[in-house]
């Protein structure tokens, strides 16, 4: 697939009013890289893909590459594909749409969290603790990858 659509640079980080956020899918022999939210409450969070938001005058895959540095310490090397987007409300209220990418990495260690409490390698055929949006994508991700 052609990620150059993805490259286009957004002056305000948006796109059809929406703002825009970036999730990566980064696969190790069939498990993806899940990162554990920071938690201070009773509450068991869920865990979620690397990521970044779009800022002004940066483009989708310019974005994707800075989230997966800045959260991981990896480097992306290639974007493999388009897996899915899904929309939802920011807690101010905003229309906001999260892309997701399948992206190849230079190597999958070591991983050098800056805002997380903590890292997994999860089969995507066992249970996960995430949202049913991100559920969704990775079981889009699952299709997509059965069928290369």
């Amino acid at each position: 697939m052609s990620t150059s659509m993805y490259d286009e640079v957004l002056p305000r980080g948006e796109r059809d009013g929406f703002g825009l956020r970036v999730g990566a899918i980064i696969d190790r022999g069939g498990e993806v890289l899940l990162l554990e939210v920071n938690s201070t409450g009773p509450i068991r969070l869920t865990h979620k893909l690397p990521g970044a938001t779009v800022g002004p005058g940066e483009s989708v895959a310019a974005a994707l590459v800075r989230g997966v540095r800045e959260e991981t310490g990896l480097t992306v090397t290639g974007i493999r594909h388009h897996v899915g987007d899904f929309d939802y409300l920011s807690p101010a209220g905003k229309p906001v749409r999260r892309l997701h990418f399948a992206v190849e990495v230079k190597a999958t260690g070591p991983i050098l969290l800056s805002a997380h409490a903590g890292y997994l390698w999860v089969s995507l055929d066992r249970e996960l603790r995430v949202t049913p949006s991100i559920r969704g994508i990775l079981t889009a991700y699952k299709d997509l990858a059965a069928t290369e």
